[in-house]
């Protein structure tokens, strides 16, 4: 399987909706409005992955002087353990180091082992828990890396 990775583009916005929505429970999902505004926020930067032309997945991240924030990645459940989100987040972590970007900064929540697991293989680690930070009383990890120029 061949992931293909470009930028959003404006007329991708319905799709990256209607993906968001699919990968999280309704409390957590995006509205639109939050959605747009995210790609919209100063810093954003948002990478599109394609599965022989079907959208996969996205990820957004922002980013101010030497910090960056993963925002979110999406990945429509039949693309995961298929490489598209190793190939999101390192795409994504390239674009941050040409930005500038040293340290880089997540939550992702407690009671999902696959997406904690995810992360710590790309080299996040464990700073603390959020408490509350999602709907429902639900905690996050919140998680960092510190990217280096020669890690790619």
């Amino acid at each position: 399987m061949s992931v293909d990775l470009r930028p959003y583009k404006p007329e991708d916005f319905e799709a990256l909706w209607a993906i968001d929505q699919a990968c999280y429970d309704s409390e957590v999902a995006y509205s639109k409005r939050e959605l747009q505004a995210y790609l919209k926020y100063p810093g954003s930067d948002c990478v599109v992955a394609e599965v022989n032309g079907e959208l996969a997945g996205f990820c957004i991240s922002a980013h101010e002087a030497d910090r960056g924030y993963i925002v979110t990645i999406d990945v429509l459940e039949k693309f995961r353990r298929e490489k598209v989100g190793t190939a999101l987040i390192n795409e994504i972590e390239k674009r941050l180091l040409r930005f500038g970007v040293k340290h880089v900064a997540l939550e992702t929540a407690v009671d999902t082992p696959a997406s904690v697991a995810f992360w710590k293989r790309h080299g996040y680690r464990e700073r603390g828990i959020r408490k509350n930070y999602y709907p429902n009383n639900r905690d996050a990890y919140a998680m960092t890396k510190t990217l280096h120029p020669d890690f790619r």
